[in-house]
């Protein structure tokens, strides 16, 4: 029975155009519904059920907490759309269900934030993937966003003029500093711009990060000295909760330049703490985040945990998935992803989107095309796995990139360069 009296009439409901300019973020939901159930009675039970009420009346709901604190369906959309009932009948119904939450219920607590849109208690009984969140531009002006993002990183590096390249030290663990120091300096030497830690490797007592800050600093140090070539270290400080403020602040006065956190696993609102905490850019890493979005009719939308919610918390890089590679990714929602996090939005600065996942020279220019210059290329295993080394295999991304930015095919670069021929020879790109 629907908790909040008549359909037509009541607070429940309401046109967009009159909650567009008011104090709401207005939440985009899928469901399947079975053809007999009363969707605007569902949608009515969310927005009271994510708000004041539960599944019976209860003593104590003023009408002003209904005008204040209520949740409100302000749009339901069948899919497809059908206006008629004599059409063809089905045993589910899909819908797209709007509804608007007052921000005073949450104000900037991510935590409360998520647990409204998604908490989806026995009083709402709705399973229901987020699909989108619009966000009032006043409740945006909250969040301090990027501190760097794609042009503090281009003034930071000095690089304008091509995709910037990182990567990330294969084997992922298992290694002391000493010979993950090694495995950089070879990697440093062929050129990239940032090297990181893999995801997988924290803070474990074989291999302690602030260890691995210094030794990799040094190694990137000694060959500035011989080359010039400048390689940052992002240095993973992912770690428990009750260390992670202490260790980050090790770290970087141990001389981190920048950091990297797993945002799914050490959470949303910890990561904007650190980000807000420290003045060197922040890294966030999309592991473990399959469980928000990897569901068809539960969690959240990929754009919205791997794009706005990490940019609203202030990375100045996040590394995402792509199509190409192993993961069964659409490619829609890799595009809308990139979108999410680095077009213009409300004045909070756009961030770098990192593309990882199988990436090797073969692929460049495809995700330039995909994505524009503006963007991280992360090779992993195409480095460390190049038959010529770390260091050739670092060469031949670069190979590769200049080839593209400068508009000359790969297979005319790779006459010009054994590290690139190689590399796209072993990946099947060209034949020799």
């Amino acid at each position: 029975m629907n908790p909040g009296g008549p359909l037509v009439g009541n607070n429940l409901f309401s046109i967009h155009e009159e909650i567009h300019d008011k104090n709401y973020l207005l939440a985009t939901y899928y469901i399947e519904l079975p053809a007999d159930c009363d969707v605007s009675d569902k949608a009515a039970s969310m927005a009271t059920g994510q708000t004041i009420g539960t599944w019976v009346p209860v003593p104590g709901i003023t009408q002003e907490m209904r005008d204040t604190h209520m949740g409100c369906v302000v749009s339901i959309q069948e899919l497809p759309p059908q206006e008629l009932s004599t059409l063809k009948a089905v045993e589910f119904i899909p819908y797209l269900i709007q509804i608007g939450y007052p921000v005073i219920n949450f104000e900037d607590c991510l935590p409360m934030v998520l647990t409204t849109l998604l908490g989806n208690d026995a009083s709402t009984s709705a399973q229901v993937k987020l699909l989108d969140v619009q966000f009032p531009k006043s409740y945006l002006e909250k969040f301090a966003g990027p501190r760097f993002g794609i042009k503090g990183l281009r003034e930071l590096t000095g690089i304008s003029d091509r995709p910037l390249v990182l990567n990330m030290i294969k084997p992922c663990t298992g290694f002391s500093p000493q010979v993950g120091a090694d495995i950089f300096r070879q990697t440093a030497l062929g050129g990239v711009d940032f090297i990181k830690d893999d995801e997988l490797l924290g803070n474990p007592s074989f291999c302690p990060a602030i260890e691995r800050v210094k030794a990799y600093n040094q190694a990137a140090r000694q060959v500035f000295e011989q080359t010039g070539q400048k390689t940052r270290y992002i240095v993973n400080a992912t770690e428990r909760a009750d260390r992670l403020l202490d260790h980050v602040k090790r770290l970087v006065d141990a001389g981190a330049e920048m950091l990297m956190l797993n945002f799914a696993t050490v959470g949303y609102s910890m990561f904007r703490a650190i980000a807000q905490t420290v003045d060197i850019p922040v890294m966030g890493h999309y592991a473990g985040s399959g469980m928000f979005y990897e569901g068809a009719i539960s969690g959240m939308s990929s754009p919205i945990a791997l794009g706005k919610l990490p940019r609203l918390c202030g990375a100045d890089i996040v590394m995402i998935n792509t199509p190409y590679g192993g993961y069964p990714l659409q490619r829609l929602k890799y595009l809308q992803t990139a979108q999410a996090l680095s077009l213009p939005w409300c004045g909070i600065q756009p961030v770098m989107p990192s593309v990882g996942g199988g990436v090797h020279p073969g692929l460049v220019q495809r995700f330039i095309t995909d994505l524009g210059k503006d963007i991280i290329l992360a090779p992993g295993g195409s480095v460390q796995g190049h038959p010529g080394g770390a260091t050739a295999g670092a060469k031949a991304m670069m190979q590769a990139i200049d080839a593209v930015v400068n508009e000359i095919s790969l297979q005319e670069a790779a006459k010009q360069h054994s590290e690139l021929r190689q590399a796209l020879s072993l990946w099947g790109i060209l034949e020799v």
